[in-house]
């Protein structure tokens, strides 16, 4: 029963829209007058414009600040990733920590992460 009526109120609403528009618009503009209305719209228009080249601004200054480029501590690639990280080497997909700068390697706990040192072999004189 409250269908006929509900689409009723929804015409009347309707109709009345374009009017309550007008009312609003004359009375933004009494209220504020004519000059605070542009004022307002070029207040808008200017943060428009002004917005991207500030957001852009802000971007490429944290960007310059997180973004580390370095060797691959394993294969000697050249690698890019974001500060405080994960990332991975794209030559030999060893998964690599980036911090204060620098790529470490990310190794499991319990892990004794050691590095082979080559030892000269001395020459040993033929038996006569």
């Amino acid at each position: 029963m409250g269908d006929p009526l509900r689409r009723q109120v929804s015409a009347l609403v309707a109709s009345l829209r374009p009017w309550l528009f007008l009312a609003a618009v004359l009375g933004l503009i009494s209220a504020l007058g004519l000059g605070g209305i542009l004022r307002l719209l070029t207040l808008g228009f200017g943060l428009l414009i002004l917005a991207p080249v500030v957001i852009s601004g802000a971007a490429q200054w944290w960007l310059r600040r997180n973004w580390v480029s370095g060797p691959c501590p394993v294969c000697g690639q050249t690698v890019q990733g974001l500060n405080q990280t994960q990332t991975q080497c794209p030559s030999c997909l060893e998964p690599l920590q980036v911090s204060a700068g620098r790529f470490e390697r990310l190794t499991p706990p319990g892990t004794v992460d050691v590095q082979a040192v080559d030892v000269p072999t001395p020459e040993v004189p033929p038996n006569p």
